[in-house]
């Protein structure tokens, strides 16, 4: 992808080193840095450091709010993202999900944290339509391959730190090592303080946190139909009522919540109000179905199952998930206890598998279960979702991980249309019709 700058020596600029020509720049980055040479040999322009172009997209001119942690990311963006619109400021967001500017869709799904001249881009698209705010995902392979570069964080926030990627960052130790260094500098930083592994620089430093003392407290909570609770920030008390469920969402609504307030003006007691207006995100503990109760779920590490399930502990849950291909297969026996030891049922299906022989992660999984008497293995995702809403009963719950509001599934190189809440709804309908 070109983009065009005027008023430069040269024309446009270039991640692409197939893309440089004479008018041309190419943009290294330490993604790109290995065809330096081809750049150089197709005739490029010159060749610019990414971090010495951002002034040009104007990321001086907005206030950057980054967001990591293994899970909660996606939530915690699109809750900050709904408060600030609902309190009146024009803000963008880029993540999972897409990228997003003052309410509408501009870009569809990609990744969480795209290239660095793609962020440039989007901050560039943010400024020119008056956004205050850019509200952005950071994935550990952002951080460790630099595609922040250049950016000047208003505010970094912390989630939480469980295990996921391992397939790239080898050790635990070396992904926890690369997500606190996203706090290692003496800017602006929120960080859940009920989080062990996180070590940040204390400067400029608050945090939010529900078992121990915090700059934003959870003094008390309800779980009841959705979630309540009352937040103490210094000599200030405020209550706050939502429509999203589990404990977990609790730290992702203060994380959303104390963010907030350390961005702008308008006092706890305003923001708190808009709290409410707040949906959810698709595809994050989804309600698919009231009756029978089906709920979907992105959730795909340990650590989310765990309180993905938890948040429904009082139910009786059958269970269909599997593990993505290609991905990190340490995670996977994990999965498995964690999901046997919750449920009532487990049925143990194919995530996106990628390259991978979809029974050889069903194995993996399947180490991780003690008790294979609660276990239903069928690799075609469909059929196990079918299976698992053919024997529910009327007071169980059946919950679909792994995919979320994903509408396709990877097998080998290939995204073929699958959408989980899709293939819900059908199947019900059938069961209505027959």
């Amino acid at each position: 992808m070109r983009i065009e700058l005027p008023e430069r020596a040269y024309k446009y600029v270039s991640e692409n080193s197939l893309e440089c020509d004479g008018q041309t720049a190419f943009v290294l980055t330490w993604q790109n840095k290995k065809y330096l040479e081809d750049a150089k040999q197709r005739g490029a322009h010159s060749i610019i450091n990414a971090k010495d172009i951002a002034p040009l997209f104007g990321v001086d001119e907005i206030k950057i709010v980054g967001i990591t942690g293994t899970n909660g990311k996606t939530t915690t963006a699109s809750a900050i993202y709904s408060f600030l619109l609902d309190l009146g400021y024009k803000v963008a967001m880029q993540g999972t999900r897409g990228f997003f500017m003052n309410d509408e869709v501009i870009e569809g799904k990609s990744l969480t944290t795209p290239s660095v001249l793609n962020t440039y881009r989007h901050i560039y698209q943010a400024v020119e339509a008056g956004c205050e705010f850019f509200i952005m995902e950071v994935s550990s392979h952002a951080i460790a391959q630099k595609r922040i570069e250049g950016l000047k964080f208003e505010l970094k926030i912390l989630t939480n730190i469980t295990q996921d990627h391992l397939d790239y960052h080898k050790t635990i130790g070396e992904y926890i090592a690369t997500k606190n260094s996203f706090f290692a500098d003496e800017g602006r930083k929120l960080i859940n303080k009920d989080e062990p592994k996180a070590s940040f620089n204390i400067k400029n430093t608050f945090t939010y946190g529900i078992e121990h003392n915090a700059s934003y407290k959870l003094m008390a909570y309800s779980l009841n139909n959705a979630s309540s609770g009352i937040i103490q920030h210094f000599k200030e008390v405020v209550p706050f009522t939502s429509s999203l469920h589990g404990f977990f969402n609790l730290y992702n609504l203060m994380a959303a919540i104390g963010a907030v307030d350390l961005l702008v003006t308008d006092g706890l007691e305003k923001i708190v109000e808009v709290v409410e207006g707040f949906a959810g995100v698709s595809g994050r503990m989804e309600q698919v179905s009231e009756e029978p109760n089906v709920i979907v779920d992105f959730a795909h590490t340990p650590d989310g199952i765990q309180q993905v399930l938890n948040a429904l502990k009082e139910k009786e849950l059958l269970v269909v998930f599997g593990a993505g291909g290609d991905r990190d297969k340490s995670k996977r026996a994990l999965m498995g206890r964690v999901a046997a030891s919750l449920a009532k049922k487990v049925y143990i299906t194919s995530d996106n598998p990628r390259s991978e022989d979809p029974q050889s992660i069903v194995d993996d999984i399947l180490k991780g279960i003690e008790d294979k008497s609660i276990v239903s293995v069928e690799l075609n995702r469909k059929k196990a979702i079918e299976a698992a809403i053919s024997e529910q009963k009327a007071d169980e719950v059946v919950v679909i991980l792994g995919k979320g509001d994903e509408t396709y599934q990877i097998i080998y190189d290939e995204k073929f249309p699958f959408d989980d809440r899709e293939v819900v709804r059908e199947i019900l309908k059938g069961k209505k019709l027959s």
